[in-house]
């Protein structure tokens, strides 16, 4: 026999060791969780308010898809008389509604969009203005919102900046203001 040895105070000392590898093996500190919840809050904090206002620019395009037709139907009428149409009916159209748009029509030569039915609330009872002119080579342009009165050389008839309600963070990019 060589000395004493303390098989107690050794098999104690690995069954201790195996026990903590084992609680930290199996999973994650409080402190881990919390950091990981707090990672997703943020996150989420950062991600609901900007698809809100994509979903609204998203409602918003609907009302320009809709006064495409108008839109060909007034240049038309233009190019024919030399004269804007002054109702929707004179460009020999009709007024158009969507899921989020209530009405698509000419007045007084501007095709005005008006959002409702379904539409977020930020824009509900918004206008959009597009306002017609015509370009020094005789094509006719468009102004959408509030953009294009820094386009020299153009006509306007109206002013679509003027006329539009729908605030400008819920414009689709053609119809935003070119200065912003």
């Amino acid at each position: 026999m060589s000395g004493p040895t303390f098989p107690h105070y050794r098999a104690t000392g690995a069954k201790e060791r195996s026990m903590n590898t084992t609680h930290r093996a199996h999973g994650f500190t409080l402190i881990e969780l919390m950091i990981v919840v707090a990672i997703i809050g943020i996150l989420a904090a950062i991600a609901v308010p900007a698809y809100m206002n994509y979903t609204t620019r998203a409602q918003v395009s609907e009302g320009l898809t809709l006064a495409s037709t108008l839109k060909t139907a007034m240049a038309e009428t233009f190019a024919a008389t030399d004269e804007w149409p002054a109702t929707t009916s004179d460009a020999g159209a009709s007024s158009g509604t969507g899921k989020y748009v209530d009405s698509v029509e000419a007045v007084a030569g501007v095709i005005l969009i008006t959002y409702g039915g379904q539409v977020n609330s930020d824009i509900d009872g918004s206008v959009l203005a597009l306002s017609p002119g015509v370009a020094e080579d005789g094509h006719v342009v468009w102004s959408c919102g509030q953009s294009g009165a820094e386009i020299a050389g153009v006509t306007w008839q109206g002013d679509a900046a003027k006329l539009t309600t729908v605030d400008q963070r819920f414009l689709p990019s053609p119809c935003r203001s070119r200065s912003n």
